[in-house]
């Protein structure tokens, strides 16, 4: 008795699943010769046929679907970046980039009308080799891109060079040789008009006569968009009305970067006849002769707040207020706002070298070339006409030069004073009462508790660092002076810990100085011998957190402990913990395994196991088996006092460096 035949209906759900995989389309044709090797029916194979047929064709449906989806999110996208661009040049680019990349092209390029000369230019290119080719001219009606313009229609050549639909010149060919182009597709840019993908089907094929008229019901072409191959390449009518599309939203963009520059031209014509008025130039020379007559901070804020009718604050970079003036030039007691909002305002004013209105008020930075001094903030004003704005703006310019002068006679100062605390660090003992007046001619209390900071950085940013701890310092009762190749801040103590203060010298002076700066704090102290003790305390801690490689980093002397002491003399550490445990961290480099962790715990639980296994959470015999993988690595006496004190000490300064 034969075999009954297969049935298909297992072969017709897999021709399913093959759709769901979306899977290549040589799979579909063996499911029927799966089903006929299975010996199926005639008729069942027949119709295994036709379904075969039929899922190949949903298959080849839904990818263009997907296609065309890519493709329309595509478009979004780069509507989107070409509304978000204001820049000419950019916008060109970002045109030619997305056309590449949609069409899968070897280069873009993209030609713009010159109504002077008469024909286009070659504006910008997206991977173009050859100085020629991007220097091309096209006179209307030459090359495929001359058609282009003339007809406003797109036209497309899978080899161009042997194209004879085109009129032939002797430069383009020689820029389209020279550059290797061969399948070549070109749009027209057109503002105006329908243009777009409509005319692609009739046009893409250049069927179009070579003397038809430019523009005309299209509407005005501006330019023209190529994407071409460096082989022969038939572009597909789907590919044609796509870069249409993006030539549509191109040509758009293209005239709006335009009509922003036109505007932005006009707007700077009008600013300049603008900062001739009168009532500026007489507020400008107002202020001018309050600096040159020795005005301070204060009246200058009072002056230019009976110009512009509202209380005006003046800060520094870090949003601490200099001078504070009311509408009438009494003291303004309304609440400061934070320094955070502060400083974002004046970073906001410094972006648009202008003033700008945050959070009710008007805030302009106070500059000196790309440096920020501070920051002037005017409030109860919600409108600021042109004038009055510009009065504002000249005010800062004014406010700089006063905080310059303020900042030359500080350092000035701040010299006489770095004379005291040379003297103070190198001879506490020679004349401590003569150095306690001397303090209190320059206005320091040597008699109050102060901290010293010591800090230092690359030698090459030395006198950098000593212009940032000036600035650093200006404004308060600190002082600075050098002294051994490192600066020395003398701060009054307000309660901070030494070590945080002196991370906090870190956060300001390493963005000023361009460099990493480590800091190093000692004290509290007060008197001279107190300060100078404190001195020596806060550059051995700077030595130890050298030698522990924290470079860029700021800690006291008590956070390091008896380390900060043994690391004083710029001892080689990292030599020191590799002699002594190196058989032990490559060990664990290698194997993954735990055995400085282990010798660790085992120090720190006094060499007692069941306390060692408890702290790692191990069994008993791991331990040992741990300890007698260390013996072989460290050798016999490892655990000896005096080997045993060497390994704590190098396990401890691993840990302190940050490697452990």
């Amino acid at each position: 008795m034969s075999e009954p035949p297969a049935p298909i209906a297992p072969y017709l759900r897999r021709l399913l699943d093959l759709i769901a995989e979306d899977a290549p389309a040589e799979e579909y044709g063996a499911v029927a010769v799966q089903a006929r090797a299975a010996g199926a029916a005639a008729p069942d194979l027949a119709e295994l046929e036709q379904a075969v047929g039929t899922a190949l064709r949903v298959r080849r449906v839904l990818r263009q679907h997907r296609r065309r989806e890519t493709e329309l999110a595509a478009l979004f996208d780069t509507a989107g970046d070409l509304a978000a661009l204001r820049d000419l040049d950019a916008v060109l680019q970002s045109i030619v980039r997305r056309a590449r990349m949609l069409l899968g092209t070897d280069t873009a390029y993209l030609t713009l009308r010159d109504d002077e000369a008469g024909d286009t230019y070659m504006r910008v290119t997206d991977g173009s080799v050859s100085p020629l080719f991007q220097t091309l001219r096209l006179s209307y009606g030459d090359g495929l891109g001359g058609l282009v313009a003339q007809t406003a229609q797109p036209y497309a050549s899978p080899d161009y060079r042997t194209d004879q639909r085109f009129r032939h010149t002797g430069s383009i060919d020689e820029g389209v040789l020279d550059e290797g182009l061969v399948g070549i597709l070109g749009v027209p840019l057109v503002l105006g008009g329908r243009g777009g993908p409509r005319a692609a089907g009739t046009a893409a094929d250049g069927s179009r006569p070579a003397g038809a008229t430019r523009g005309g019901a299209e509407g005005d072409v501006i330019g023209v968009l190529f994407a071409a191959d460096r082989t022969p390449r038939p572009f597909t009518p789907d590919e044609v009305a796509l870069l249409c599309s993006l030539a549509a939203h191109a040509a758009i963009a293209i005239d709006t970067a335009k009509s922003i520059t036109e505007l932005a031209e006009a707007g700077a014509v009008i600013r300049e006849h603008a900062a001739a008025m009168q009532r500026a130039e007489e507020a400008h020379d107002r202020l001018t002769d309050l600096v040159l007559r020795g005005g301070d901070l204060s009246e200058v804020a009072a002056a230019v707040a009976g110009l512009l009718d509202g209380p005006i604050t003046i800060h520094d970079p870090e949003g601490r207020t200099l001078a504070a003036v009311g509408r009438r030039g009494e003291a303004f007691g309304a609440a400061v706002p934070e320094t955070v909002s502060l400083v974002r305002h004046a970073a906001d004013s410094h972006a648009a070298a202008r003033a700008v209105f945050r959070d009710s008020r008007w805030t302009c930075a106070v500059l000196a070339g790309q440096e920020l001094l501070g920051s002037l903030v005017l409030y109860g004003r919600g409108r600021l006409d042109d004038s009055d704005r510009r009065l504002f703006e000249r005010a800062g310019v004014v406010t700089a030069l006063l905080l310059l002068l303020s900042r030359s006679v500080a350092e000035t100062e701040n010299r006489v004073r770095g004379e005291l605390v040379a003297d103070l660090l190198t001879a506490p003992d020679r004349d401590p009462a003569g150095l306690v007046v001397r303090g209190r001619r320059l206005g320091i209390d040597l008699g109050r508790p102060c901290l010293l900071l010591v800090a230092e950085t690359a030698p090459a940013h030395h006198d950098k660092l000593s212009a940032a701890a000036g600035r650093y310092l200006f404004g308060s009762d600190g002082i600075s002076a050098e002294q051994s190749g490192t600066v020395v801040l003398l701060l009054p103590h307000d309660g901070t810990r030494p070590g945080e203060a002196a991370r906090a010298a870190v956060t300001q002076l390493t963005p000023l100085v361009g460099a990493p700066v480590t800091v190093a704090a000692g004290g509290p102290a007060a008197g001279p011998r107190a300060i100078a003790d404190a001195h020596a305390e806060a550059v051995r801690c700077l030595r130890a957190l050298q030698a522990l490689g924290r470079i860029g980093d700021g800690a006291s002397s008590a956070e390091l402990g008896f380390l900060g002491v043994l690391l004083g003399n710029d001892r080689d550490v990292e030599s020191f913990v590799t002699a002594t445990l190196g058989p032990l961290l490559d060990y664990d480099a290698r194997r993954g395994t735990e055995l400085v962790r282990t010798l660790g715990a085992y120090f720190a639980c006094g060499g007692t196991l069941t306390r060692t296994k408890d702290e790692l959470h191990l069994h008993v015999n791991t331990v040992v088996q741990r300890l007698d993988r260390i013996q072989a690595l460290l050798g016999a006496g490892w655990n000896d006092p005096e080997r045993a004190l060497e390994l704590q000490l190098a396990l401890r300064l691993h840990l302190l460096s940050g490697s452990g």
